[in-house]
């Protein structure tokens, strides 16, 4: 039996109160997994704890219950989650606020070389440049600021400095919510041309139906903390059981059910 690559086990989450409030039960007793070469979307309203999920399986949260595993393993020392950090890297959902303004681009996608020791320094504008063609960008982007690029652009660097340390596992969360329609598709597109080419296994979080039934090979639906309905995208999206998954369902427009890389306004925004 294949062993996933990435596991969640009974995790829960709670956030204390503040200002006197009440606790907030963001995750209760999830579990998930991903296994090689899948693309799993996770589905659900805001604050149905899905992007809440995903950062626990990376550390940047600690559940208040439950266990994250790496290929079988339990993660819980230090140099598990340093292990697990390089074979799995999270795509943020603003591609204006995830680079810092001051960094020229070559530079910040070359830090994570640096940080992890991966090579030369001689080396690394080399990778630099290969990684932004890579992603459908001219290397001289390399000399620019964060500030001079375009939101396609940039979240194409977002995806390229994700992929420096050649991960097994990308993270994508709501990556495309904040793009124009044509860019959407194009960046889609390049997912999955770099899943097919890279052998990438993605977890994809998404509002957007269209996307969720382009990308994902299997889909887990939330609602308020919870997994209401999972299955085989085709099972999900064509014979839906729970009620809140048919309410998602019957909520898209007809003009928004086609595919979502089926883009008819021309102009390309990795120049």
């Amino acid at each position: 039996m294949t062993v996933p690559i990435i596991a969640v086990r009974s995790i829960a989450k709670t956030f204390g109160p503040r200002g006197g409030g009440r606790a907030f039960h963001a995750l209760k007793g999830v579990s998930t997994s991903l296994y090689p070469g899948e693309t799993l979307g996770l589905v659900g309203e805001s604050g149905s704890g899905k992007t809440t999920l995903a950062r626990i399986m990376i550390g940047i949260e600690n559940p208040t219950a439950g266990d994250v595993c790496f290929h079988g393993v339990r993660v819980h020392r230090r140099a598990d989650w340093r292990a697990l950090r390089r074979e799995v890297q999270y795509v943020f959902q603003d591609p204006f606020n995830a680079l810092c303004p001051t960094m020229r681009i070559g530079d910040a996608l070359a830090e994570p070389l640096a940080i992890h020791a991966l090579c030369r320094a001689t080396e690394r504008p080399d990778r630099v440049a290969r990684m932004l063609q890579l992603v459908g960008l001219h290397p001289d982007i390399a000399r620019r600021l964060p500030g001079q690029l375009s939101g396609g652009q940039r979240q194409r660097v977002n995806l390229a400095r994700a992929l420096m340390l050649e991960p097994r596992v990308l993270i994508c969360d709501e990556i495309v919510s904040g793009l124009d329609v044509s860019v959407q598709a194009q960046v889609l597109a390049l997912l999955v041309e770099l899943q097919e080419r890279l052998g990438l296994s993605l977890i994809f979080i998404s509002h957007d139906l269209r996307v969720i039934r382009y990308l994902c090979d299997r889909v887990q639906v939330m609602l308020l903390g919870e997994v209401v309905e999972e299955g085989s995208t085709q099972e999900v999206f064509e014979a839906p059981r729970h009620d809140y998954t048919r309410a998602l369902l019957a909520a898209i427009p007809d003009r928004d059910r086609s595919d979502p890389t089926d883009d008819r306004q021309g102009k390309t925004d990795a120049t």
